[in-house]
């Protein structure tokens, strides 16, 4: 009859399968807060604020991290899966190549003629990623002088991170033929008593193999995050663009000040006018034709009705030092 386990083998049972869950949330959660935050930050920029002085929450931050990395997951997911379909493609294809039965005359012949045939396209696409991957590095060197190209960002994580994705996959291409054709050889001379090619591998060079293969793929990965990046970046400069034609869909704002702002945004757009005197009254001013951009901590952010180049983003703190009332603008009920 078999005994329960003791309550200190349970604990340590549910801790260690609670880490194993939290460490890849805690993961995906900072990807999350980067990416989003990337995003905001060139979102702002483009209205002459500084992301930090908003006071964003790290919710706030990786609720906004979806948009951004829509499309970049769709690539992702449409790359894996052409790379998994290309995959059993191949493998087929050198297991056919390699496996000739022995009823196909001139097996053997055959065998060698599709082998080498494998081996000059595996070697040209390593030679084609070893290219990619040359240029890559040659633009991330050369980055004082290529920095004001606006594709820089995405075209040189491209080429680094699609060269050496070729040649990781040509490499173990040509070590799965290596393979095949030594298990092929070892298992015709079995009764010979060959050595396993498994013992072959053993060695300074399978470390090295694996040495060389996390670097590639650190490398991939680095690649994939700048790129990501990069997007983020055009993501949230997108979405400021799109807001700045379309600051009707903002809500309007009647803000009452004690002094007079002095704004340098056309009169026709902001419009100030004076509020007249009466007792207790201790704002004098009345601004129109503004829009709510965001709320902050504990701040406003507001832009003219009309946006171009040369505005300002009034920066207005909810102290109580102004008056503000939101217009509606809904249509009649």
């Amino acid at each position: 009859m078999a005994t329960d386990k003791p309550a200190g083998a349970q604990v340590e049972q549910w801790a260690s399968l609670i880490g194993t869950i939290a460490a890849p949330i805690t993961v995906l959660g900072a990807l999350l807060f980067y990416f989003g935050y990337v995003s905001s930050a060139s979102e702002y920029a483009y209205f002459g604020i500084n992301v930090d002085t908003i006071g964003l929450s790290t919710q706030a931050y990786i609720m906004r991290s979806p948009q951004t990395l829509l499309v970049p997951l769709l690539v992702l997911t449409l790359a894996s899966a052409g790379f998994l379909t290309l995959n059993a493609a191949v493998r087929r294809r050198i297991t056919s190549a390699v496996t000739l039965g022995p009823d196909v005359a001139d097996a053997s012949a055959i065998a060698v003629q599709r082998v080498r045939h494998i081996k000059r396209i595996a070697q040209r696409s390593r030679i084609s990623g070893l290219a990619a991957l040359t240029v890559g590095f040659i633009m991330l060197f050369a980055y004082p002088y290529m920095r004001d190209w606006p594709f820089y960002g995405l075209v040189t994580p491209l080429l680094i991170g699609i060269g050496a994705a070729i040649i990781a996959y040509t490499s173990h291409i040509l070590t799965l033929l290596q393979r095949l054709q030594g298990q092929q050889k070892w298992g015709a001379g079995k009764d010979n008593k060959s050595t396993s090619p498994v013992a072959d591998q053993a060695g300074g060079s399978l470390l090295a193999r694996r040495t060389a293969g996390i670097f590639v793929y650190v490398m991939i990965a680095a690649s994939i995050f700048w790129a990501t990046a990069t997007i983020a970046q055009w993501s949230g400069r997108g979405l400021a663009e799109y807001a700045a034609i379309h600051f009707d869909a903002l809500p309007s704002v009647i803000l009452d000040t004690k002094e007079q702002l002095w704004l340098h945004d056309p009169p026709s757009v902001v419009t100030v006018t004076q509020l007249p005197a009466s007792e207790g009254q201790t704002f004098h001013y009345r601004y129109r034709g503004l829009r709510l951009l965001i709320v902050g901590q504990d701040r406003m952010f507001l832009v003219p009705a009309q946006w171009s180049p040369s505005d300002s983003t009034l920066i207005v703190p909810l102290d109580g030092s102004v008056r503000v009332q939101f217009q509606f603008e809904n249509q009649a009920p």
